[in-house]
C-alpha cells in the first residue's frame, strides 16, 4: 500500500496530548491514557454511546454502539486480556506524493497477558465504504510495522453473545461469596446440570449469582454455543490462570484480517 510517514497522537494519564512518529510512540502504555476523542451524544442520535465497567482492570471503557459494547464484553470475558482502552490514539499518514494527511482512530487497544497487542476496529461488512476500507488497510499496515496484531470485526454470533452478556451481569467481584463458591466448585467437579448443581448447594436465588460469577471468571465452564438453561451442563475449567479460556478472544475477532 502506498502510504508513508505514520504519526500517532494520544492523551496521556495526565490529560496531556502527546504526538510523534509511530516508530517512536508505539511502546506507550495506551491503556493508561484517556480516549483521544469524546463520545458524542445528541438528540436523534442513531447509535448508542456509553461506558462499560470492565472487570479487566476495574475501569470504565467507552463504546459508540451496541456492537462495540458486545465486542468489549467479549474482550472483558477473555482470560488472556489484561487491559482494554477505547479510542486509544489517532493514527495519521500520507499517501506517497501527497501532502494532505489522512487520520483514523481505532476503536480498541487490547493488551494480552503475554504483552502482545491487538488493535481492533468494529464495523459490520455491510457498512464499510471504500474510504473506510482504505483506512483499515493502512491501519493494518501500521500495526504490522510495529509488531501489533490488527482485526476489523463485525457481527457476533447471537447465541454466544447473549450468553456472555448475561454472565457479564455477574462480573463484579462483590458477587463472589464463600463458602458458596467452594461448594459449587465441588458440586460441578465432575459436571452437572446448572440448576441441579445450584440446588445441591442451597437456595438457587442465593446460589445462582455466585455460579454465574464463576462461569464469568471461567473457573467453571459451560457450552456457550447454546442458550444457557436450567439443564446446561456445567463443569470444571480445563486449567487455571491466564490463557485458560483458549478461544474467547479468537471468537470475538473472527471477522476481518
Amino acid at each position: 500500500m502506498d502510504v508513508e510517514d505514520f504519526g500517532l497522537e494520544y492523551v496521556d494519564a495526565a490529560g496531556e496530548t502527546r504526538c510523534g512518529p509511530l516508530e517512536v510512540m508505539w511502546p506507550t502504555r495506551f491503556e493508561d491514557g484517556g480516549p483521544v476523542r469524546g463520545f458524542g451524544s445528541f438528540k436523534g442520535q442513531r447509535n448508542f454511546t456509553g461506558w462499560y465497567w470492565a472487570a479487566t482492570g476495574a475501569v470504565h471503557v467507552g463504546f459508540e454502539s451496541w456492537l462495540e459494547r458486545d465486542h468489549l464484553i467479549r474482550l472483558d470475558f477473555d482470560t488472556r486480556v489484561v487491559a482494554v482502552a477505547s479510542q486509544p490514539f489517532r493514527l495519521s499518514w500520507r499517501r506517497e506524493g501527497q501532502r494532505r494527511r489522512i487520520a483514523h482512530t481505532p476503536d480498541y487497544f487490547v493488551r494480552r497477558w503475554d504483552g502482545s497487542v491487538l488493535i481492533m476496529d468494529v464495523r459490520p461488512d455491510g457498512r464499510i465504504e471504500p474510504q473506510d476500507a482504505a483506512k483499515f488497510e493502512a491501519t493494518a499496515l501500521a500495526c504490522r510495522r510495529v509488531g501489533w496484531g490488527y482485526r476489523r470485526v463485525g457481527e457476533l454470533d447471537a447465541v454466544s453473545t447473549a450468553n456472555v452478556r448475561w454472565l457479564a451481569g455477574y462480573r463484579h467481584p462483590r458477587v463472589l461469596r464463600e463458602p458458596v463458591a467452594s461448594d459449587l466448585r465441588d458440586v460441578f467437579g465432575e459436571g452437572a446440570g446448572l440448576l441441579e448443581g445450584a440446588r445441591a448447594v442451597g437456595d438457587p436465588i442465593a446460589v445462582l449469582p455466585v455460579l454465574f460469577h464463576l462461569l464469568w471468571c471461567q473457573e467453571l465452564v459451560v457450552d456457550l454455543a447454546t442458550l444457557l438453561s436450567a439443564t446446561s451442563v456445567v463443569g470444571p475449567a480445563r486449567s487455571a490462570g491466564k490463557g485458560a479460556d483458549g478461544g474467547a478472544l479468537e471468537h470475538a475477532v473472527a471477522v476481518g484480517g
